[in-house]
């Protein structure tokens, strides 16, 4: 009974309740307040200090700012939760909140544009202004986060580990397998201590995997080395779950045969009808989509030649 006094008490202002109102809809400055209230900065902060001391609101520090907002969750006992509905109805009705409430949006507007003046200026060094302070790779770590954590990848052809360090964090297992003892020592060094990374010897056309293990299967820049693309493709099929995806990454035709003896390929890229007819017999439907812009090795080639996804 004493604690919902205390909260009566400290709603018991109505300029309080205008301000608890504003802040359950959105962070503000004291500053913001005071332009949205239309008073002095000590009575705002006085009236904070006291929803604060019977905590109905919380602050964060955001650089040289505070900002205020009513609290939330956990952070409000029974009693506060079930007065605060009551007293919200009654508020918003006045005359008083609706000003309020237009001057908020005046406020939001007023932040809004000073992040369009920003871009306006900006805008022809936006991606190298954000390259500075993110890298130039931020955006695809973000997308990441759409893959499905219950899934188990295969990564195929692994090589180093490049895209099983990448994958591993957000999926619930990665079987990581090449044929090269020398590249698993290398990933295994790269991964450290992941215990959702299971490293595996073995040939992409007779993969040490049983059927139906794989949700999806990667194969980036590796189906050019496989001396029977088609058949590693068919062994990809026999992993994976009926409904799993398979993702290869590789190399339209092209005419540089150095390749074949500096880097060991057996194939000079594939042809997207070759790719159609593989992925049709050994993995089912597919969609096929050229990458007509990336690294700069496949930006010299040649006009009409680029990495494939299929």
């Amino acid at each position: 009974m004493v604690a919902i006094l205390e909260h009566m008490t400290a709603l018991a202002d109505p300029t309080r309740c205008r301000m608890l109102l504003l802040l359950e809809k959105q962070e503000l400055t004291v500053t913001e307040l005071c332009a949205i209230l239309q008073m002095p900065q000590s009575s705002v902060s006085r009236h904070l200090k006291t929803l604060a001391d019977d905590a109905w609101v919380v602050s964060r520090r955001d650089g040289t700012s505070r900002f205020y907002a009513m609290s939330g969750g956990d952070e409000l006992d029974p009693g506060a939760k079930r007065l605060w509905p009551i007293i919200r109805e009654q508020v918003a009705a006045t005359s008083a909140a609706g000003q309020d409430d237009r001057r908020l949006r005046g406020v939001l507007a007023r932040r809004r544009a000073k992040s369009q003046e920003f871009f306006a200026s900006a805008a022809g060094e936006w991606d190298r202004l954000r390259s500075d302070l993110f890298g130039d790779t931020f955006y695809l770590w973000g997308v990441l986060g759409l893959i499905d954590p219950a899934l188990v990848v295969g990564d195929l052809g692994c090589g180093t580990g490049q895209l099983t360090e990448v994958v591993a964090p957000y999926v619930q297992k990665v079987i990581a397998v090449d044929s090269s003892a020398d590249m698993l020592d290398a990933a295994r060094y790269r991964v450290g201590s992941a215990r959702n990374v299971d490293l595996r010897q073995g040939e992409l056309e007779s993969l040490p995997i049983e059927a139906g293990e794989l949700n999806a299967a990667m194969l980036s820049l590796v189906l050019h080395y496989s001396p029977s693309p088609g058949r590693a493709l068919a062994e990809v099929g026999r992993v994976l779950q009926p409904g799993g995806r398979v993702l290869v990454v590789d190399m339209l035709p092209h005419e540089r045969q150095e390749y074949q003896q500096q880097m060991g390929h057996v194939w000079l890229g594939f042809s997207e009808k070759q790719m159609r007819d593989s992925a049709m017999s050994g993995c089912g439907c597919c969609r096929l989509i050229p990458m007509q812009r990336g690294p700069r090795y496949l930006r010299r080639q040649r006009p009409g030649r680029s990495s494939k996804k299929a």
